[in-house]
């Protein structure tokens, strides 16, 4: 199984940033430009507070350059928290993708978000010789991606 650990300071209040990282718009804005997440039809313009814990919440496409398909999350949120999720889905790729997020207060307006990845290759990619180690970097660079992008759309506590 493949892990995955990320941190980031950003100077951002907890309860802003939990605002936008529960939505596609804000998942989206960390992805990109390399990637775009789709929602599942009745979930378009939902947050994660919308969601049941769970329930699968459907089908939401990874889309390279924002066009073409290379896999899919079947969304399930284990559990909600106050600034926390744990996400437990099927993917093309990987049977179980499980996400944890949290997001800490760590000053007045600064937080600490953290995402621990772990992950198993479905049988077919797991045949690949060297298949699970490049995994394991490409999660680890699009996690290294996403937290720079929020780096940048909210800066590091000791930048304001």
């Amino acid at each position: 199984m493949g892990e995955v650990e990320q941190s980031s300071d950003l100077a951002v209040a907890a309860d802003d940033l939990w605002e936008e990282v529960g939505t596609l718009a804000g998942v989206n804005r960390e992805l990109g430009p390399w990637l775009r997440m789709t929602a599942p039809r009745d979930l378009r313009g939902a947050t994660l507070a919308d969601l049941t814990p769970g329930r699968p919440a459907g089908r939401a496409w990874l889309l390279l350059g924002g066009l073409i398909p290379v896999d899919y999350d079947d969304l399930c949120i284990e559990s909600l928290g106050a600034r926390s999720f744990h996400e437990c889905s099927r993917m093309l790729t990987m049977d179980p993708w499980r996400h944890e997020r949290t997001i800490e207060e760590v000053g007045p307006r600064s937080c600490r978000i953290t995402d621990r990845l772990r992950f198993s290759l479905r049988p077919l990619p797991a045949r690949v010789p060297g298949a699970d180690r490049l995994a394991a970097a490409i999660v680890a660079a699009l996690f290294r991606h996403r937290h720079r992008r929020l780096a940048k759309l909210y800066g590091q506590p000791s930048q304001r």
